[in-house]
């Protein structure tokens, strides 16, 4: 998309807004038993933001904390990889999925 100086009004884009936006995290498996649900919402901008959401609302629970910084992720069905959580936007009405490792690959 070409850059343009339009005004901004119209749909906010992606992440935008000082609240960001809202969406869903889904855990599965060892993040799923440590979280102690299957999903929650979120409103961030950024992964890393709504990440840092689930880290303090879970932060008495320290087996949470360890499996969420050992899991791959995928934002709306697509791998995160090994991208700054920072510059990973997120999409109104989005997921996040939380897959932490799995034995036997």
């Amino acid at each position: 998309m070409a850059a343009t100086t339009e005004p901004t009004s119209g749909p906010a884009p992606t992440g935008a807004g000082a609240g960001g936006v809202s969406g869903t995290i889904r855990y599965w498996a060892a993040a799923k038993a440590e979280a102690g649900l299957a999903e929650e919402p979120y409103r961030a901008g950024t992964l890393a933001q709504a990440l840092e959401q689930a880290r303090q609302r879970h932060a008495d629970r320290p087996r949470f904390l360890q499996v969420l910084g050992h899991s791959s992720f995928l934002v709306d069905s697509a791998p995160v990889g090994g991208r700054d959580h920072t510059t990973v936007a997120l999409t109104e009405g989005g997921t996040v999925e939380v897959l932490p490792p799995f034995a036997g690959g």
